[in-house]
Parts: structure tokens; sequence; C-alpha cells
């Protein structure tokens, strides 16, 4: 009998009950968030009939909450994905310069073509050029230190910030630059069921590949040598996960513009709840995500008569969190 048997059971035991806690309070968010806004719903008007509820109901708060829950769900897979294959807890679509790579990629497409297909498309050029330039850069070091990619992810994130100021400096005041600022600030307003069906099923068909691949994905963060002898190739299946990762990733941008430190919160949450990385963890980080950002979205149009940018919300909790998780690997395990 296997001695890792009990502690074993009580990971998975740890998994399911955080995972229906999860589910709750994320089905629960979704049900407010159906009913939070400028516009006031009830549900015996729905119910009625009422056609203007029922059209701020299905076109723009299913929408935009379907974009919240799936949307989230996603960065924080893309984030495990992230910290799982490169063996860094910091590694994050934020950190290693994906986001605002895909950021300049948007603004690209906003400038120079027209329609939702064509930022999207830049987007995910944007955050694949990133995290190619972020590879290259941490191969150069080779002493293996663990925070190379970091270091190469803030080179990079500056980088695209510059092409970005650039950017907006030949944009159009009054259209294209609001556009771009737009972007920039993050927020799930303005979406609506008109725009976003075909980057929803992408997030989803990316979500699902990545856990069909959950051994493999899981394999590369440990010792390449095992992860050949059990038959994974490892520079292949690298760059396939990442490049999952980062369409879905995209896709979301595209969508909302920056929304900042899901990636990285959702999870760390999850590994701090179920003690270790497992497929189980996978999801739970996905959930958490999707928890983390419709609870922002909700917070963002509901604390003030104007609606504020999501990335507040997620920045108040994030920039802290990196900042212990800094000092704690200062410090050591």
């Amino acid at each position: 009998m296997s001695i890792m048997g009990p502690s074993t059971d009580l990971h998975t035991v740890k998994v399911k009950v955080f995972c229906a806690a999860g589910l709750i309070l994320m089905i629960f968010l979704a049900a407010a968030s159906l009913f939070t806004g400028r516009y006031p719903l009830s549900f015996g008007a729905l119910l009625a009939g009422d056609e203007m509820q029922r059209r701020v109901f299905f076109t723009l708060r299913v929408s935009r909450t379907a974009a919240g829950l799936v949307g989230g769900f996603a960065l924080g897979t893309a984030g495990f994905v992230y910290q799982t294959v490169f063996s860094n807890p910091l590694a994050s679509p934020d950190v290693i310069g994906v986001s605002s790579g895909a950021s300049a990629g948007a603004a690209v497409g906003i400038l120079f073509f027209s329609g939702a297909f064509a930022v999207t498309a830049w987007a995910f050029v944007g955050a694949l050029a990133a995290v190619g330039l972020a590879l290259a850069l941490s191969f150069l070091d080779r002493t293996g230190r663990h925070g190379t990619i970091v270091l190469a992810g803030i080179a990079v994130h500056s980088l695209a910030q510059t092409a970005l100021m650039c950017l907006k400096l030949t944009a159009d005041p009054e259209r294209e630059l609001a556009s771009i600022e737009y972007w920039i600030m993050g927020s799930l307003n303005g979406i609506s069921g008109y725009s976003v069906g075909g980057n929803l099923i992408l997030c989803l068909v990316c979500a699902a590949f990545l856990f069909l691949l959950h051994r493999q994905i899981l394999l590369l963060s440990g010792d390449e040598g095992e992860a050949r002898m059990l038959g994974v190739p490892v520079g292949r299946m690298r760059l396939l996960v990442l490049l999952v990762s980062t369409l879905a990733v995209a896709c979301i941008i595209s969508m909302s513009g920056l929304i900042s430190f899901v990636g990285l919160l959702a999870p760390h949450g999850a590994r701090m709840l179920t003690g270790k990385s497992s497929a189980g963890t996978m999801l739970l980080g996905g959930i958490l995500g999707a928890i983390l950002l419709m609870g922002a979205d909700i917070l963002a149009r509901s604390l003030w008569t104007a609606e504020l940018p999501v990335s507040i919300f997620t920045s108040l909790l994030g920039a802290p969190f990196l900042i212990y998780l800094i000092i704690r690997g200062r410090r050591g395990p």
C-alpha cells in the first residue's frame, strides 16, 4: 500500500470541498450580477414580459455575467498554466508581460483595422510576441535562477508599454485615443450579446483543451528528463499549452481591456487552499478567477454613480499580494 494514500485522500477531500464552496459563491455572484446596474431590473417585471427589462436582461446583463464567468475562469486557468510550466509562483499573464503585450496588440487593431475580430487577432499577436520575447530573454540566462522569467517579463512589459505610448501619440484624440484608453482601464461595461459570442466560445474551448492536457501540464513543472521518460514531448507541449493559454488571455483582453492580477491571485489562492498542484487545484483556480472578476465587476458598477474600471478592485487585492509573495520568497519557505 502506498504511503501517499492518506495525503492524496486529504487533498482530494480539500479540493472537493473548496470547489463546491466556490461554485456556490460563483452562482450567487452570477445571480447578483444579473440584477446589478444602473437600470433597475425586477424578477416580477421579467416574468410579466416587460420589453425593456427583457432587452436589458438578455442583451446586456446575461452577456456581461457570462463574460465575467468565462473570462475570470480562463484567466485563473491560464495563470495556473503559466505558474506551473515556468515553475515560478510569480509567473502570470500580468507579470510576464502577456497582458500588456495583448493591450498593445489591441491598440494596433483599433488604430489600423476595424471590427472585433481584428482587435482579437492583434491582441493575440501582441500577447504571443510578449510571451515569446520573455521566453527568449529568460533562456539567455544559463544560471537557472528562479526569478529570471519574472525579470524578463518586467522588461517585456516596459517595452509593450513604450509601444503603447507611441501608438497613443498617433491616435485620433477624439475617437481612437478614447478607445485605447478604455481598453487600458479594463471594464466589462459595453459588453453585449452582439459582441462576445465568438470570444466566449473560444475561451471555453481553450480552457477545455488545457484541462484535457492537465497531466502533461503538471509533468512540465518537474524534471524534464522524467517528463520525457513518461512520454511527454517537453518542448512541443510547453509551446502548445503556452499558445493556448495566451489565446485565452488575448480573447479576454480583447473584450474587456487590461484586467490586472486575476491570473496571479486565483491559482495562488487555489494552491494555498489545497496545499499542492493538481487537476482539482487547476479547476479551483479557474473558479476563484471567475469569483474575483465577477466580484470586482459588481463593485465597479455599484459603489459609485459612474462605473469604475474593474482593474481598480483587482489591483487593490493583487498589488499587496504580489508584495507579500516577493517578501516571502526572499525569506525562503
